[in-house]
């Protein structure tokens, strides 16, 4: 059993008024501390933020609430109550002046895509299976072996370049494995294919969602922590942190055109560890500092459009994979709640730019871009100029971190020297340069006040490494699908490690299917 380890008189500071910091915050109070939260921008929720346009709400990314984790569940539900809605989801991906369901389902994919190119995409995805990459290094390796090489080709190629801006080759594995382990074609045929004996629930065909977005979640969030005599300050930056030895002593803050140190006991800290440590003083060693300057981010924008027309198309959200046009990927508001618009006559879009820093996107005037938006709009097909009757443009930076081809090792580096803090505990999805859901990011600071409060060793770099994906089909009983019968013979499995039993015999039996369907064409 742990106990509180001189937790009564200690000073907190908190860096970041994101989900990882203002759940810590809030973990703090409910034990009777007072922390005082640092955020930069005009309003709490980091990344995880909801903007305001004359009473239209934006979320910035389409944050769904989904969770394993039953702390995380309780959390929101007592934050919000009724204002946490239910909502069915749909997402589909636009290729080829065409819709796709997004998780993929065969029978969709390969209706829209035709027979030829569904034998061809299935004749390539037995090639692959058989025949895989022996190494999964990079995202392209991953998803191949996995869907093939002409199903990656086709759906997750252009856009995965899209959103990183980086060619799939030279994507880590790593971000595949967290974030789609379980939506391989394997799983999706064997789910359609063959009846499971247990009922099936699945996360992605459902989530709760806050009635006017995430950031209502977080500024309730906030007004508990102050109102149990926490402080959050806005529009508060740290400049500077302050160390002696492997203690940090202080943060250096900018507000309100004065700058002012504010000494503490301990320090939790969601900022891009890359800005923290840019920012300490003492510097780091010149080997961290360089790491640091090797991790990279990637940073996106979102056109808001308000259009003069009530109903558009059913999705919460669209990927579009069409390279003709640059915006990735269509937010429809409406269909996340109703009451993220004022007036129901209205539809409220988000059109989502992925960019870097800097770059002719990010640095376009706001006017551009919303020109910009309103003619991909038209191009799609989606709404015409003339229904656009307003628009504004908000900018996120540093939303995505980068698993480039080197990112690990730069982050080894880092994590070895951040251990040697003996008060300072990085969290977040930024402070662990870790692509993490925002419920990962609220374990990270639940776990990060353990360790401070209880003397608990939590690792919080392993938070969500188990890299299990958050949409898994999963089974009451067992958590997993039922294992399906085997097909092939023992030696196959010997001989190629990467062979599926039940992939085999679907895809030979799908590709017989297809050649006994062109043939009985050709009789005809």
């Amino acid at each position: 059993m742990t106990t509180e380890v001189n937790a009564a008189n200690k000073e907190v500071v908190i860096i970041g008024g994101g989900p990882a910091g203002l759940t810590a915050a809030y973990e703090l109070t409910k034990r009777h501390l007072r922390p005082i939260v640092l955020e930069k921008l005009d309003k709490v929720g980091g990344i995880a933020r909801t903007e305001n346009y004359k009473g239209y709400h934006f979320d910035m990314g389409g944050h769904r609430f989904f969770t394993k984790s039953a702390e995380v569940e309780r959390f929101w539900h007592e934050m919000l109550g009724d204002d946490f809605l239910h909502r069915p989801r749909l997402s589909r991906i636009y290729y080829k002046n065409k819709y796709f369901n997004y998780p993929l389902k065969p029978g969709n994919a390969l209706g829209g895509l035709g027979p030829l190119e569904g034998l061809l995409i299935m004749s390539s995805y037995l090639r692959w299976h058989l025949l895989p990459y022996k190494a999964e290094e990079t995202f392209e390796q991953w998803v191949t072996n996995r869907f093939g090489k002409r199903l990656f080709e086709t759906f997750f190629k252009s856009y995965t370049e899209k959103v990183w801006g980086i060619p799939s080759s030279e994507l880590k594995a790593e971000w595949a494995a967290q974030r789609i382990q379980d939506l391989s074609l394997k799983t999706a045929l064997t789910t359609m294919f063959l009846k499971p004996r247990r009922t099936i629930k699945t996360l992605i065909e459902s989530f709760d969602y806050p009635r006017q977005g995430p950031g209502m979640l977080w500024t309730a969030v906030k007004d508990r922590v102050e109102a149990r005599g926490g402080t959050v300050h806005l529009n508060s930056s740290v400049v500077g942190i302050n160390r002696q030895g492997n203690r940090v002593t202080s943060v250096v803050v900018e507000r309100d055109g004065r700058t002012e140190t504010i000494a503490a006991d301990d320090f939790i800290s969601s900022m891009p560890v890359t800005l923290f440590l840019q920012r300490l003083n003492p510097p780091p060693p010149p080997a961290v500092l360089e790491a640091a300057s090797r991790l990279k981010y990637r940073d996106f924008l979102t056109v808001c459009l308000i259009l003069d027309r009530p109903d558009l198309f059913p999705d919460n959200w669209i990927y579009v994979h069409d390279p003709n046009v640059k915006v990735g990927r269509i937010q429809n508001y409406k269909n996340w709640s109703p009451d993220m618009l004022p007036n129901q006559a209205h539809t409220s879009l988000g059109l989502e730019y992925f960019c870097n820093e800097g770059d002719d996107i990010w640095t376009m005037s706001d006017a551009d871009l919303i020109e910009l938006g309103k003619r991909e709009l038209a191009q799609i097909g989606l709404a015409g100029d003339e229904d656009v009757i307003d628009g504004c443009v908000f900018r996120v930076e540093k939303s995505y971190p980068v698993y480039d081809a080197d990112y690990a090792q730069h982050l080894e580096t880092i994590k070895a020297y951040m251990a040697t803090f003996e008060n300072f505990q990085t969290i977040g999805r930024n402070g662990l340069h870790r692509y993490n859901n925002q419920d990962h990011a609220m374990l990270t600071g639940m776990l990060a006040v353990r360790n401070l409060l209880y003397g608990e060793r939590h690792n919080l770099w392993q938070v969500n490494a188990e890299q299990e994906y958050h949409e898994t089909v999963v089974t009451k009983e067992t958590g997993r699908l039922p294992r399906p019968i085997p097909v092939s013979p023992p030696i196959l499995g010997q001989v190629l490690p990467f062979i599926d039993d039940a992939a085999l015999g679907v895809s030979l039996g799908l590709v017989a299917a297809l050649l006994t369907y062109f043939i009985t064409l050709l009789l005809v």
